[in-house]
């Protein structure tokens, strides 16, 4: 079903992970350091990575880092540590979901399940055949132009790299120029139920989506605050 690279140094999880991700049919590829992680993520890009925070040679976070300067893949975030401070640190770095120790086999695949829906390699996709889905084509919005069979997104005619939930985000945003979406209404379009966020998650994924336009484009501005109402695309 799925390509899943595992990062983690303990070796009791990564037999756990690996059996309850293979007998839903996902082939698992694991590694017990960062930096081996991230060279095999660079090398052989998998669907799905799931990454452990605290490790040898390179921690999470750090492989995370560095695979957001050359890659768009989902990446889910395991860690032991419970205080938030790490957990607004992973979103700003681009992690699509997050997930405290220990957690129940269960809790994982379904959040697994989430990641591949959202990136559209999950079961309901496939098992809707032909039939065409308004969201998958895509979207010009003046200098936007998304194309979610293509997970591409343009602004002003150049690449612009964003993660599985930037990219839903922004989809939602653009679909209705000028309607403002509430936090709640883009946790709805970015996560499926199972998923729980606050609004700093969002917040923080909208921050690093800026600074990717930016980065393009400095003085891009489509994506407006309304200070505690939500936000809003404006079309130029």
């Amino acid at each position: 079903m799925a390509k899943i690279t595992l990062v983690d140094d303990d070796e009791n999880i990564v037999t756990s992970v690996s059996l309850a991700l293979e007998s839903h049919g996902h082939t698992v590829k694991a590694y017990y350091d960062g930096a081996s992680g991230l060279a095999a993520l660079e090398n052989d890009p998998p669907d799905v990575a799931i990454l452990d925070v605290k490790m040898p040679r390179m921690d999470g976070m750090e492989v995370l880092r560095r695979l957001r300067r050359t890659s768009d893949v989902p990446v889910i975030i395991l860690t032991s540590k419970d205080e938030e401070i790490d957990e607004i640190l992973g979103f700003n770095l681009g992690a699509d979901d997050y997930i405290h120790k220990p957690f129940s086999q269960r809790l994982l695949i379904e959040r697994v399940k989430a990641v591949l829906r959202r990136a559209g390699r999950g079961e309901a996709d496939e098992a809707a055949g032909p039939v065409a889905d308004p969201t998958s084509r895509a979207l010009k919005r003046g200098k936007l132009t998304l194309d979610p069979a293509r997970h591409e997104t343009l602004w002003d005619g150049r690449p612009v790299k964003l993660t599985v939930t930037e990219f839903l985000l922004l989809q939602s945003l653009a679909q209705r120029p000028g309607f403002v979406k509430s936090r709640d209404n883009l946790m709805d379009a970015a996560y499926d139920d199972q998923v729980y966020v606050d609004d700093r998650t969002i917040d923080s994924h909208i921050k690093r989506m800026r600074k990717k336009f930016r980065e393009v484009d400095p003085e891009f501005d489509a994506i407006e605050t309304l200070y505690g109402v939500g936000y809003r695309y404006r079309e130029s």
